[in-house]
């Protein structure tokens, strides 16, 4: 029989997440109320719901209203023991969801004026995620991400930052928020101090933007991985030259749909990519937001687009491949996903 394996058991790599949407539902109630955070109603609503609110951010409004209630969580971490237990959780429902490696993005900007400035900031990120990596054995890394929103040279300062770190932790450097805003041009000095420092180049692109976005990222920003990187399905020029190069896109079903990319999720072109050749890694992007996490991710794949256990396993190979973890760490992991393939099917 096909399609019983359970995908939660399924060794992959994560390489999509987003630090403040890492967070569990529980966690910011419990913070916001610790500090007497006024939640907006529609964040409060979907935390204790579990429904995904309805962003529609494919307009400037949604979009605008993502950003708010995004911010509004952000806003309930406080203390570098919030920072911590953020970090911990994220591993714990990570190994529970069959991961070996994460990749969590963050702009530690965010955080600096609670913590003490941006070095303190980042230093108290990475020795949260050395901790947590020792005591769950979940391997794990960050990836520094710019606001596109805010002026290149933040980003350059962020990315000097990176490579100061890149011996500590830091493995990558994104580009975040809308890309429909700014061209990615402007910050081709900062992705070329990161990739001088050794940092992989992973920009989102893609998503609320078409295919012209991952182009730009791949010619401009010099891309090892796309952030999303799903509207590329509509070029098919753009999906030989990502297939042609190996470049990763780092494919988010769940946030896709719950973002208004797509109406629904048989409508995610996955197997268009996949088919192609395209490398993809599947990733939760905020599941604090959208409301399910890596191994719902493989599920979607199963269910909405057809795919094989022998499928969903060449997708867990090719997050790992996809993945700056060390060779043994890959090498373990697909052994990993070999056994998960070819054990008996209950």
């Amino acid at each position: 029989m096909e399609h019983v394996r359970d995908v939660s058991e399924l060794p992959k790599a994560h390489l999509h997440l987003h630090f403040t949407g890492s967070m569990r539902p529980t966690t910011v109630l419990e913070l916001a109320d610790k500090y007497g955070v006024r939640l907006p109603d529609a964040l409060t609503e979907a935390l204790t719901s579990g429904e995904p609110p309805k962003l529609r951010a494919t307009d400037e409004r949604g979009w605008f209203r993502f950003q708010r209630l995004y911010d509004a969580a952000r806003s309930c971490l406080r203390e570098p023991e919030d920072i911590q237990r953020l970090v911990r959780e994220a591993a714990e429902e990570d190994v529970r969801d069959g991961s070996g490696w994460l990749e969590i993005q963050v702009d530690p900007t965010s955080y600096a004026p609670r913590l003490g400035g941006l070095i303190p900031a980042l230093e108290v990120i990475l020795d949260a995620v050395e901790t947590t990596s020792r005591e769950t054995g979940l391997g794990m890394r960050v990836l520094v991400a710019a606001n596109r929103m805010k002026h290149p040279l933040d980003a350059r300062t962020l990315a000097r930052l990176a490579v100061r770190y890149a011996d500590q932790g830091v493995v990558g450097f994104g580009l975040s928020n809308d890309e429909r805003r700014g061209m990615a041009r402007d910050f081709d000095r900062a992705f070329a101090i990161a990739q001088e420092g050794g940092l992989l180049s992973a920009p989102h692109g893609g998503e609320l933007a078409g295919p012209s976005s991952v182009r730009d990222c791949l010619d401009d920003l010099y891309a090892t991985r796309i952030g999303h990187g799903v509207r590329a399905a509509e070029d098919p020029r753009l999906l030989k030259r990502l297939a042609d190069r190996g470049i990763t896109c780092e494919v988010c079903p769940a946030s896709n749909v719950a973002l208004g990319v797509y109406e629904k999720h048989e409508d995610v072109p996955l197997r268009t990519l996949f088919e192609a050749g395209v490398p993809l890694a599947l990733g939760a992007d905020d599941p604090l937001l959208f409301g399910s996490r890596l191994a719902a991710q493989y599920e979607i794949a199963r269910r909405y687009h057809g795919f094989s256990d022998r499928e969903l396993a060449e997708l867990a190979r090719q997050s790992v491949r996809g993945s700056a973890a060390p060779e043994d760490m890959k090498t373990k992991l697909l052994s990993g996903i070999d056994d998960w393939l070819s054990a008996p099917v209950a």
